[in-house]
């Protein structure tokens, strides 16, 4: 048995993995390095003579193999590796006529609890959204209460308008749902030092990366004077090392490897073992559909410190799409698949651009001065 065909495939911000092997059997797996697509199909195209030939079951030597191969490290090398490690899971579990959870040691729980991400912007928006969502049945919502121009803002304002967003949303909703608050990486240390602690009055179940992510050790930091806010960090992170790091810094509380970014379904189960040996918990990062999101369900299954879900309601526009999953949701929980593999049918026939983020690469924020914001 053995890897016949390696078919990399970009569709707009979307980019996929198609592995054929001799017995017939076909692995799909997606990167989520959205911002360079091309950029990840390239390495992946770079790994086909390996990959050629090879035999999949060996799905930890191929890791180490690929992202090895040159001296060179990054977002799109293992956003590359990813795609390749996922595809390789789904492989065995369909060799094997089981689910991926069950090769990772079998489920802890019998389904998946969801987050829902709320796409508005201001305190009325998103105090519409976050109803709608409990009235579905999501029991925790995520979202932005930074105002839109952030940027400009003096430090008072900053801070009284973000936590007046979180208030609508908390006095909505009420106590009986969890509120994850995304900060986008848009403050500076100083700033996020006043901004976490005016949201602590409202229990955040936690705060998500205040700041950028050129500094682990900032990050850490602002975790540790976050004054009992729980911080969250990780889905620009690519490795074992870099979070391993993070939290033997005092850094995060829930850690959020994007598992197509983070090294594949391998990498990212390491990730959560290292994060339980913290008393961390797991929040996978995840916007860029179903394929995606099933992978992510496979890890929430196996792992005990799994605590939520990132789900996005692109997951239901795209329910019939290129990549569909053998489940769907039930208003705010994800049942965990029973169909061999990933339980994804990737269907690349039509080569429409997906547009998964809505954001052209070169839209970033602009302060009133003309100079660069701290993007998204």
């Amino acid at each position: 048995m053995e890897i016949t065909a390696v078919e990399s495939v970009v569709r707009g911000d979307a980019h996929f993995v198609q592995l054929r092997t001799s017995d017939g059997l076909v692995g799909v797996g997606q990167s989520a390095c959205w911002g360079y697509p091309t950029a990840v199909h390239a390495v992946v195209e770079a790994f086909r003579p390996h990959l050629l030939g090879a035999d999949p079951n060996r799905i930890e030597h191929h890791w180490h193999h690929l992202y090895r191969m040159g001296p060179f490290r990054g977002s799109v090398l293992t956003a590359a590796v990813s795609a390749v490690d996922i595809a390789l899971w789904d492989l065995l579990g369909k060799r094997l006529g089981v689910p991926v959870w069950q090769l990772l040691g079998g489920r802890v729980r019998d389904r998946i609890r969801l987050h829902l991400l709320l796409p508005g912007t201001g305190a009325e928006a998103l105090a519409a959204q976050a109803a709608a969502a409990v009235a579905d049945g999501f029991t925790a919502v995520k979202f932005d209460p930074l105002p839109a121009d952030y940027g400009d803002l003096s430090l008072h304002r900053l801070v009284t308008a973000t936590e007046a967003t979180t208030a609508a949303v908390r006095e909505t909703v009420g106590p009986d749902v969890d509120l994850l608050v995304e900060l986008h990486r848009k403050l500076t240390p100083l700033q996020a030092e006043a901004v976490v602690p005016a949201l602590a009055r409202h229990l955040p179940l936690l705060v998500e990366d205040p700041v950028q992510i050129d500094s682990i050790s900032s990050q850490a930091t602002v975790a540790r004077r976050a004054l009992g806010v729980p911080m969250a960090n990780g889905e620009r992170l690519h490795t074992i090392w870099e979070f391993k790091e993070l939290l033997a810094q005092g850094g995060a509380q829930y850690v959020r490897p994007d598992l197509g970014l983070a090294g594949g379904i391998s990498h990212a189960r390491k990730i959560a073992a290292l994060a339980e040996a913290y008393h961390a918990a797991v929040v996978s990062h995840n916007c860029l559909g179903p394929l995606l999101t099933m992978a992510s369900v496979h890890l929430d299954a196996a792992i005990p410190n799994f605590v939520t879900q990132e789900y996005s309601p692109l997951d239901d526009q795209l329910a019939d799409g290129p990549a569909r999953a053998c489940v769907r949701r039930q208003g705010g929980w994800l049942p965990v698949p029973e169909e061999p593999g990933l339980g994804v049918t990737l269907d690349l026939a039509d080569d429409t651009p997906l547009d998964l983020t809505g954001r052209p690469l070169t839209r970033i924020p602009l302060r009133a001065d003309g100079s660069v914001a701290y993007a998204v």
